[in-house]
């Protein structure tokens, strides 16, 4: 993956392939095809799971280091099991991801926050 036009490196990308994400348990998913599709907009570091197997396929978009410098944190979609959403992932990847570009409306729809990342209220 090359560097922006501003010489800075894009955000990136987690995609979970373990136990159910990745695996025959999401049917009608080429995963690997989906691996690439992402890949070809931004790095992408392939994982083991995640433990948020209820939300298989799981990706994370980490912010670039001026998405960080604005606020960007990683956000974590479930249930990306579609061509249309990965292609939505990657059009936001493309436009800057988290801190730089707005989240756009239909991946709110995918946004979850992980059981270890929520308050002990379940909040």
């Amino acid at each position: 993956m090359s560097a922006t036009p501003s010489g800075a490196l894009p955000c990136r990308v987690v995609v979970c392939r373990d136990c159910c994400c990745g695996s025959p348990k999401v049917t009608g998913v080429d995963h690997a095809a989906q691996t690439e599709r992402l890949r070809a907009a931004a790095p992408v570091r392939v994982t083991d799971c995640l433990d948020v197997c209820d939300q298989a396929n799981v990706v994370v978009v980490q912010p670039s280091a001026a998405g960080r410098a604005a606020g960007g944190r990683p956000v974590w979609l479930g249930l990306v099991n579609d061509r249309e959403a990965t292609e939505d992932v990657v059009s936001w990847v493309r436009a800057g991801g988290p801190g730089v570009a707005p989240l756009p409306e239909i991946l709110g729809l995918y946004v979850f926050t992980p059981l270890a990342r929520r308050g002990t209220d379940g909040s």
